[in-house]
């Protein structure tokens, strides 16, 4: 396997990229699965089930969830479905 050219000058700048250093990078397939979900790549929705919405919660909330990890606004639907769950019909107030 050849040696490969550094992307950087000795002065700390990128020098200019060859067809070959562009070709050695590789594919968005190639990265950890966590980076890929953060990027986007998704498949389409099977069955629309959630509708987008905007709403402002408070801060220490939104803090407590985001800091569970992936999946924190899930979680969040998961908390309102069990509270709408607890309340009786016409009682929510």
């Amino acid at each position: 396997m050849p040696k490969r050219t550094p992307l950087t000058r000795p002065d700390g700048e990128v020098r200019e990229l060859k067809t070959e250093d562009i070709k050695s990078f590789g594919s968005a397939g190639s990265l950890p699965q966590s980076l890929q979900r953060k990027l986007g790549v998704r498949g389409p929705q099977k069955a629309p089930t959630k509708e987008r919405i905007t709403i402002r919660l408070s801060r220490d909330v939104v803090e407590r969830f985001r800091a569970t990890g992936d999946g924190w606004q899930s979680r969040i639907d998961a908390a309102l479905q069990d509270w709408l769950k607890k309340q009786k019909r016409g009682s929510m107030q």
